[in-house]
């Protein structure tokens, strides 16, 4: 009998789920998208997308989960298991709003809920150990939708001495690598991370790193200063001033001196960096979310400017990720980058909500066509690696 993966693996065209859900421990992004080819020759068919915030529940023990003051194992491995059932109704979800079954899928990518990621080692038991921890039990989540489920997509590049991050780069080139154009594609998730395509030039030219926070504070701050889950449209920093010298020296910290390749997430910028913004950040409200929104934009115009513009010069910014419906965040960023035009992916047929989630549905398309898809000159992986691993149901 062959074994039930082969046709998987033989198929030029998929339907697969692509599944993410980011930092911000805000919520789940599902997409069903038709994919064939590889690489630069990739078509991608976005189908449906839907996006389903965790309820408070489970948000509160995500956000106990992830700081390593007050986490527990026992709730660790329950979570493992609970959100995989959150994700598959995410999916299930998205299958209906386009008319399909569980049936009609060939893949799900599955990024699962980052609750560590460690990708500068730490002594373990007297060793140098690097790490990254996704929840979302891929066993559980095949059997829910009897699909087989790529994940695990970190782990590959980090074993090869990588960084495990950024990921994205690969779909940037992909769908926007440009002849004409040397372009910037800017996601705005919970953490921010810049790609930048050299024109004419090949993946090995890609520049691409963590630039530092974006949604993770401006959302935790709106949450703990205001009572709401965000900062919707940017409407309440926008009432406040930032504090410029607090930014200047924010700016002149490890992290952003830091020379690529680096990634970066809730270990450096979760709950203890918001209880030293509340402390030493302006005491008024409006001003302090306003800070944090300045901080955002202005560390990505600090890393192009010191880690890229020496090298490529940007002929335009495109964005996407959850920041983009922030008006005020992509006000400053515009007014920062000018002349180079910032647009969002929308204007490339990409819903730019979309995006992450699409990048997990084309690393696990391409992990069937055994294509690796990390970029070690972006991780710092000493080989090209062939992410993620099949779980079937």
């Amino acid at each position: 009998m062959a074994h039930p993966a082969i046709s998987l693996l033989q198929r030029p065209e998929r339907i697969v789920a692509g599944l993410m859900s980011g930092t911000s421990l805000d919520g789940v992004d599902a997409v069903i998208v038709r994919v064939q080819g590889s690489g630069r020759a990739l078509e991608l068919t976005t189908l449906a997308f839907v996006s389903q915030a965790y309820d408070g529940a489970i948000r509160e023990a995500l956000h106990w989960a992830v700081e390593v003051e007050r986490s527990d194992v026992r709730l660790v491995s329950q979570l493992h298991v609970r959100l995989a059932h959150v994700f598959a109704d995410v999916v299930e979800a998205a299958l209906r709003e386009v008319g399909l079954a569980t049936v009609d899928l060939d893949l799900v990518g599955s990024h699962g809920q980052t609750v560590q990621h460690v990708p500068d080692a730490e002594p373990v038991a007297g060793n140098p150990t690097r790490s990254t921890l996704q929840l979302g039990c891929p066993a559980t989540l095949a059997v829910r939708l009897g699909t087989p489920v790529v994940s695990d997509f970190r782990a590959a590049d980090m074993a090869l001495g990588g960084q495990g991050a950024p990921l994205v780069p690969y779909l940037d080139d992909a769908l926007f690598a440009s002849a004409e154009e040397t372009r910037g594609l800017l996601n705005l998730g919970g953490i921010a991370n810049l790609t930048v395509l050299p024109k004419g030039s090949g993946p090995d030219a890609i520049v691409a790193f963590d630039t530092g926070p974006s949604n993770m504070l401006i959302d935790a701050l709106a949450q703990r200063l205001f009572d709401r889950p965000y900062d919707a449209s940017g409407a309440l920093a926008s009432q406040g001033t930032p504090d410029d010298a607090l930014v200047d020296r924010l700016l002149g910290e490890a992290y952003f001196q830091r020379e690529p390749p680096k990634s970066t997430g809730r270990e450096a910028f979760g709950g203890a960096y918001v209880e030293r913004l509340l402390k030493a950040g302006p005491t008024a409200p409006h001003d302090l979310l306003a800070t944090v929104t300045a901080l955002t934009a202005r560390s990505v115009y600090d890393a192009y400017q010191r880690f890229v513009s020496p090298h490529h010069r940007l002929d335009r910014l495109i964005a996407s990720g959850g920041g983009v419906h922030n008006a005020g965040l992509m006000r400053q960023l515009e007014a920062l980058f000018a002349p180079i035009p910032v647009e969002t992916t929308t204007a490339y047929g990409l819903d730019p909500d979309a995006k992450e989630a699409g990048l997990f549905a084309v690393l696990a398309h391409e992990w069937a066509n055994g294509v690796p898809t990390n970029v070690p000159s972006v991780t710092g992986a000493s080989r090209p690696a062939l992410l993620g691993s099949l779980t079937m149901p």
